[in-house]
């Protein structure tokens, strides 16, 4: 009996672990996306009005205890608009990373591992789109698909899944030769099994680096359509739209553009340095 509570507290050292080792700034990076992430899925927690409110009458109202980031031309507070945005920002940028890891792992895995014909053919594939500029390619895509944040979603996704297909590729092509996979092979087990059972959890430590650094990428790409017009569009609260929509207040009104345009330094900078720290902690040749 006494050997339960041993086993638990083991449990919570073991899943604890790899958060000892993050740095400091690893930390407060965590903290943030936390509290991103919590913002995303209740949003109202921390927005403490409707961001879709009008009030005419304190349009344009700087800094105060009752509009912490001041007002809209509108008289929307900026604050809950800001915090709406989080949820629209991250929770795109997370779509567009896991919609093109799960569209580039397979064929990654499967072209390291097989080899031959079907490597060089979706290979060929995958370097036809890496050698155009991402973002150029995405907003033409966007261009044809028509103007819109989900639009835009898809058009990054459509040109980073090739990043990731390269990643599994490479580590696909380091595992196979193992001494295990051609044990498993020699037991006859099927190739789908072995690449999803014994090849695909030796790439996770790259993929899930790869997906946090992404994502600060993800949030700057979805601004960045949003600002010229190919994402979001007013009166939607998206972190690129309200800089777009501040722009022109600018020298009236410095909050309106200053910060929405801090909140995507700030997640863009957390998920930076949380990758650099998943790649210390999970990398197991940078263990001393």
């Amino acid at each position: 009996m006494s050997s339960l509570p041993f086993s638990r507290s083991s449990k919570r050292l073991v899943i604890l672990r790899p958060l000892q080792r993050l740095s400091p700034l690893g930390i407060i990076a965590l903290v943030i996306i936390l509290l991103a992430l919590v913002a995303t899925v209740f949003p109202k927690i921390f927005a403490p009005y409707n961001p879709n409110v009008l009030n005419i009458i304190d349009r344009l109202q700087p800094p105060s205890t009752s509009y912490p980031f001041g007002t809209d031309e509108l008289g929307r507070d900026l604050f809950s608009r800001t915090i709406h945005g989080v949820r629209l920002s991250l929770g795109a940028s997370l779509m567009v990373v896991v919609i093109s890891t799960i569209i580039g792992t397979p064929i990654g895995l499967l072209a390291g591992y097989m080899g031959g014909r079907i490597d060089a053919l979706l290979m060929r594939l995958a370097d036809i789109l890496i050698a155009f500029p991402s973002l150029i390619m995405a907003m033409a895509i966007v261009t044809v698909l028509g103007p819109g944040l989900q639009n835009a979603m898809v058009a990054l996704a459509l040109v980073w899944w090739p990043q990731y297909a390269r990643l599994a590729r490479g580590q696909a092509m380091q595992i196979r030769g193992l001494p295990y996979i051609e044990a498993a092979t020699a037991l006859g087990l099927s190739n789908g099994r072995i690449l999803f059972r014994h090849v695909l959890p030796n790439t996770l430590t790259p993929l899930f680096v790869k997906m946090s650094l992404d994502v600060s990428l993800a949030i700057l790409a979805t601004a960045s359509f949003s600002f010229l017009g190919l994402g979001a569009a007013p009166p939607s609260p998206e972190l690129g739209s309200l800089v777009t929509q501040g722009r022109n207040y600018f020298l009236e009104a410095w909050w309106y553009t200053t910060f929405p345009g801090a909140v995507i330094l700030l997640l863009s900078l957390a998920f930076n340095i949380i990758a650099d720290d998943l790649r210390d902690v999970l990398d197991p040749t940078l263990r001393f």
